[in-house]
């Protein structure tokens, strides 16, 4: 059934397969290993203020050359708590600028502790605000004189190191960086300088202390977590496929309705419906075209039609206005004698009748006379 597991095309698939995931399990444990690192640094960090400091010179590398840094520590060492004791040289004192702390922007000032067999660690006393500007010179408190002990941890040299200047009486630089101050000094340096917590005598108290960020190990740890969910899902996709090829293409009663069409068959039938869709939409076009020019002609017909009926009604009205209105006219006249002729009568009448009144009171008057 699984025979075709040894096929070149899957054998292939598998050697891929658990290439990535080997692959995906080795970046997950290096996240590992970092978010370890990582979580024993925070721990250090955390457990400085709790335990002993144990001395410098049993976790750093003791120098040899002078004008030259020492071995740099691992990883795994920094912020140790350690213990050192000597004398401060302010003459070859550091001012770091551009340095950060609660918003504001100072200095860190860093003086190199000379030790009893003449070598040398830089220690970070502090931070300092600058007082006009990044570039303007920092008040900063004397070093004490005579024998000193420092308590602090262990810092490890800043990357990235750029130039060094002297400026206002000191070295002024960017990074504190061991390759390009060790240059500076004239005795052995340590590969790592330390970050004071503590000072004997006391440290002045214009110094602010330098706070300590931790490390984002849980980040380190959600990727390691990443990478082995990645390596399962690329053998468990491999599985998936295989069992997939085993089993064979589906019934095609069970197969789900898809609108894909990857078999030949599928296309032609395909192809037959759009040819009779086409087929469908050209009769469709013949019978609008056949019906057009009908219906045009029979709808101008019937407007002729409509227009030469309009056109006899509007004649046949004229014809009886024309005939109406000499008629009338003439009834008109005629009628316009009668009232004429009868009123001449009505005034002879009166005239007659006015004649007739004056003969009789003529004669009525010569009747009196006799």
């Amino acid at each position: 059934m699984y025979r075709f597991l040894l096929s070149p095309r899957w054998l292939a698939a598998a050697a891929l397969a658990v290439a990535a995931a080997v692959v995906m399990v080795m970046l997950g444990n290096w996240q590992l290993r970092r978010y370890e690192e990582r979580s024993a640094i925070n721990d250090r960090i955390d457990a400085a203020d709790s335990v002993a400091a144990v001395p410098l010179t049993s976790v750093l590398t003791r120098p040899v050359t002078a004008s030259t840094a020492g071995t740099a520590p691992g990883k795994d060492l920094a912020w140790t708590k350690v213990t050192v004791s000597g004398r401060y040289d302010p003459s070859h004192e550091i001012q770091a600028r551009g340095r950060t702390v609660d918003g504001e922007v100072g200095f860190e000032i860093v003086t190199p502790l000379v030790l009893t067999d003449g070598t040398a660690v830089l220690v970070d006393r502090g931070w300092v605000p600058a007082p006009g500007g990044a570039l303007t010179a920092p008040v900063v408190p004397p070093a004490p004189t005579g024998e000193v002990t420092v308590v602090g941890q262990v810092h490890l040299s800043e990357s990235r190191p750029v130039a060094v200047e002297r400026r206002d009486g000191r070295l002024d630089t960017r990074r504190i960086s061991l390759s390009r101050l060790a240059p500076e000094m004239p005795y052995p340096m340590y590969g790592a300088y330390v970050l004071l917590t503590e000072q004997t005598p006391a440290n002045d108290a214009a110094f602010t202390r330098i706070p300590i960020d931790h490390e984002d190990a849980w980040q380190n740890g959600g990727y390691a977590v990443q990478w082995w969910l990645f390596a399962g899902m690329a053998l468990a996709a491999y599985v998936y496929y295989a069992r997939k090829e085993a089993r064979g293409p589906e019934p095609a009663g069970e197969r789900a309705p898809t609108t894909d069409r990857p078999r030949g068959g599928d296309r032609v039938e395909e192809a037959d419906r759009r040819r009779a869709s086409t087929g469908d939409r050209v009769d469709e076009a013949d019978r609008r075209t056949a019906a057009g020019p009908r219906k045009a002609a029979g709808d101008r017909v019937e407007e002729a039609d409509r227009r030469r009926a309009s056109t006899g009604d509007r004649v046949d009205e004229a014809d009886r206005r024309a005939a109406a209105g000499p008629r009338k006219a003439a009834g008109d006249r005629v009628e316009e004698a009668d009232r004429k002729r009868a009123a001449a009568a009505a005034t002879q009448g009166d005239r007659v009748s006015d004649a007739d009144r004056a003969r009789e009171a003529a004669a009525q008057g010569g009747a009196t006379q006799d």
